[in-house]
This record gives structure tokens, sequence and C-alpha cells, in this order.
């Protein structure tokens, strides 16, 4: 009986390794902000979902991160005009309420390229971006994987 106690404490072990391996990857998860503005909405306030960042309409929104745009379109409700990127640290982006859309699906964009530019698209009343981070299909708090 003490065989099977010692694997469970084997098994444990790795449990408990990968814990840090995550945080040690999420610091090299650095993001670039893809417009440069007040954040309106956090991602609390937000439900959970992503941040609002105020932009003027026409101000160039640009990819947080390399990556293949995955989705063009507006058919998800209330985010207009919306961009997914996804990235090969496993994350993907979503860049919403877009007033143009310069990138195409299957299109492979660099840090910083230009994808788009602000606007009131979907269900805001003024200007701004919505900015999504998900880890798989999990959204996470971007505030913090973005560069300073």
């Amino acid at each position: 009986q003490p065989a099977p106690a010692q694997e469970t404490q084997v098994a444990a072990a790795p449990a408990t390794q990968p814990t840090p391996a995550p945080a040690a990857t999420t610091t090299s998860d650095r993001f670039r902000w893809p417009v440069s503005g007040r954040v309106i909405t956090d991602f609390a306030a937000s439900g959970g979902t992503g941040i609002n960042i105020e932009a003027a309409e026409g101000t160039s929104i640009r990819a947080a991160e390399a990556g293949e745009v995955i989705y063009v379109g507006n058919a998800v409700e209330g985010y207009g005009n919306l961009v997914l990127i996804r990235h090969a640290n496993g994350y993907v982006s979503a860049y919403a309420h877009l007033q143009q859309m310069n990138v195409a699906k299957g299109t492979v964009v660099n840090r910083g390229d230009n994808i788009g530019t602000a606007g009131k698209t979907g269900s805001v009343s003024k200007p701004q971006l919505h900015f999504e981070l998900r880890k798989g299909a999990t959204p996470v708090d971007p505030i913090p994987l973005l560069a300073s």
C-alpha cells in the first residue's frame, strides 16, 4: 500500500511543476497595445470578455502580435466589424467595433501591422476598440499581458 501512496506523490509533483511554468510563460506572452487610448471598460466591467479602449474614429488598429487572421466579418452580435487573429502561443486576439477591416481571412500579419480602423460598429455609441485575448476558448484579462 505505500507504493500507491508514492505514485500519488509522484503524480502530484508533476501536477505542481507546470504551475510555475505557465507563470514563466505568461511573462514572455507579451502583446503590444492594439491602439493607444484610455481603457473605458476593464475586464471585470466587460463581464470577463475583454477591454474597451477609447479611440477616435479612423485611428489605426494594430495586430497585438504576429499570427494568422482566422475571422473577418460582422456576424457576432454586438461586436460589429470584428477581426480575430490566432497566435502561435495559443492565444487568439479579437478586435471589435472596427470602422474598416484591412485584412482578409488567412492573412498572416506581423506584430504592429495595421488590421483596420477604430469605429463604433456593433453595440457601442462612441468610437472605441473592444479588445480580447483568449487562451484557447477562455477569455483572459489582456491588461497584464500588454507591454507597458
